[in-house]
């Protein structure tokens, strides 16, 4: 992977008043993810309100005008925060070159998102700076879930299919832990039942069968690669007992679990 060199990246929190203008063009590509409050910035020629899961995305030469809140109002503001990364370097070059991208695009909630940033974060705040193929790794790691969020961010999004994504997302990263629906409704702020057919609706699958593939996908690659026991895998993919694991595994592949194991090891 080309080189990605950081030179500012952050969680910002603005209590008060703030204003950030380059009126002669950025020297570094520009990422920042609203997550909460909002905000104003120049999106094509206009300043435009940005929202919290606002994605902008700016390049160097771009005019960049970031407001929060105004001068004359009183302090302190409404809380507002997010995360953003300036940096350069052939990498940074390389990913904006290879498709078009948006000033601004409305992504779902993700919270791999925000724990890479975290990360590359954290490494940039080491004494020595971090290290350079450490931090490029993940800077790339950031990109590619980036691309994918706004792959899945329609120009015009709606609230169904925004919601929708923060479902799907919330059930990827909790599908080895006991996901019960009612948890998966409050996350998007959604009712069971609004929840339960907004999901088929935009999937084409339940949210109990999306959960059940994920874990039977995760658990066939455990078979393949590893040796923990089929009790062991059966548990860790959040499939509970060997005797549900097996029903469901025959019933989805038309074979147990210790059977496809002994022909993946021939």
């Amino acid at each position: 992977m080309n080189e990605i060199h950081v030179h500012l990246t952050a969680y910002s929190q603005h209590k008060e008043p703030f204003h950030h203008f380059f009126a002669n063009g950025l020297d570094t590509y520009l990422i920042r993810l609203q997550s909460e409050g909002i905000s104003q910035a120049l999106v094509d020629g206009a300043l435009t309100d940005v929202r919290p899961g606002d994605l902008l995305l700016f390049k160097p030469g771009d005019i960049y005008d970031l407001r929060i809140g105004a001068a004359n109002e009183p302090t302190p503001i409404k809380p507002n925060g997010d995360f953003y990364l300036m940096g350069n370097g052939p990498g940074m070059k390389e990913w904006w070159n290879s498709k078009e991208r948006p000033t601004r695009t409305k992504i779902a909630e993700d919270s791999r998102i925000k724990s890479i940033w975290q990360q590359i974060i954290a490494e940039k705040r080491r004494l020595d700076g971090g290290s350079p193929t450490l931090v490029t790794s993940l800077v790339w790691s950031l990109l590619f879930l980036l691309d994918r969020a706004i792959e899945e961010a329609p120009v015009a999004q709606s609230a169904a299919a925004y919601h929708a994504l923060r479902m799907r997302h919330y059930i990827e990263e909790h599908a080895a832990n006991e996901i019960k629906l009612k948890d998966v409704a409050q996350h998007s702020g959604l009712s069971i039942s609004r929840a339960v057919s907004l999901f088929k609706a935009h999937f084409g699958i339940s949210i109990i069968g999306y959960t059940q593939k994920l874990r039977l996908t995760r658990a066939v690659k455990l078979m393949d690669h590893s040796p923990l026991s089929l009790e062991q895998i059966a548990a860790d993919t959040g499939l509970g007992s060997y005797a549900y694991f097996h029903r469901i595994f025959r019933a989805q592949y038309g074979i147990s679990p210790g059977a496809y194991r002994k022909q993946s090891r021939l």
